[in-house]
C-alpha cells in the first residue's frame, strides 16, 4: 500500500483551493493501491489559506504566522493513517512545506528552492516509509 498526497489524487486541498491532479496517482487510489492524505487539512488548516514555507525549521505562512505545531500535528495524524493502512511507500507533492521530498521552498516566498524535506516527509522517513515525489 502507498500513501499519496491528496492533492495529487485530485482533492482540492492546496493552499489556493486547487489540486495538482496526477492521473497515475488517481488510478492507484481508484484501484485500492493507495490512500490519499493531506497533512495540512488533517492539521485543521482551512482551504484556501495563505501559502506557507519552511524557514529555519519552522512552518511559517506568508503573513508570518508560525504554524509549526499544527503542521507537526497534521503530519502525525497522516502518519497514523499510513501506518494503519500498512503503507511502506509514499508519493508526495514536490516542494510542499509538508510533503516536499528533497527540495522545499526557503521561506522567503520568492520561489527559491533549498535542499530539504517537508514536515510529513521527514516523519515518514523517520518511520521507515520510503518517500518519493510525483516527479
Amino acid at each position: 500500500m502507498i500513501v499519496v498526497s491528496a492533492c495529487l489524487a485530485g482533492v482540492p486541498c492546496r493552499y489556493d483551493g486547487s489540486s495538482k491532479l496526477c492521473p497515475k496517482v488517481v488510478q492507484m487510489v481508484k484501484e485500492g493501491e493507495a490512500i490519499a492524505v493531506c497533512p495540512e487539512q488533517m492539521a485543521g488548516m482551512p482551504v484556501p489559506r495563505p501559502p506557507a514555507e519552511q524557514r529555519e525549521g519552522r512552518f511559517i505562512d506568508k503573513n508570518g504566522v508560525d504554524l509549526t505545531v499544527q503542521a507537526e500535528r497534521g503530519a502525525l495524524q497522516a502518519l497514523k493513517m499510513a501506518q494503519l493502512a500498512k503503507c511502506d511507500k509514499a508519493i508526495l507533492k514536490s516542494k510542499s512545506p509538508s510533503c516536499g521530498c528533497g527540495k522545499v521552498y526557503d521561506g522567503t516566498f520568492t520561489g527559491t528552492l533549498i535542499e530539504g524535506d517537508g514536515v510529513f516527509t521527514r516523519l515518514l522517513k523517520q518511520n521507515g516509509i520510503q518517500v518519493s515525489s510525483q516527479d
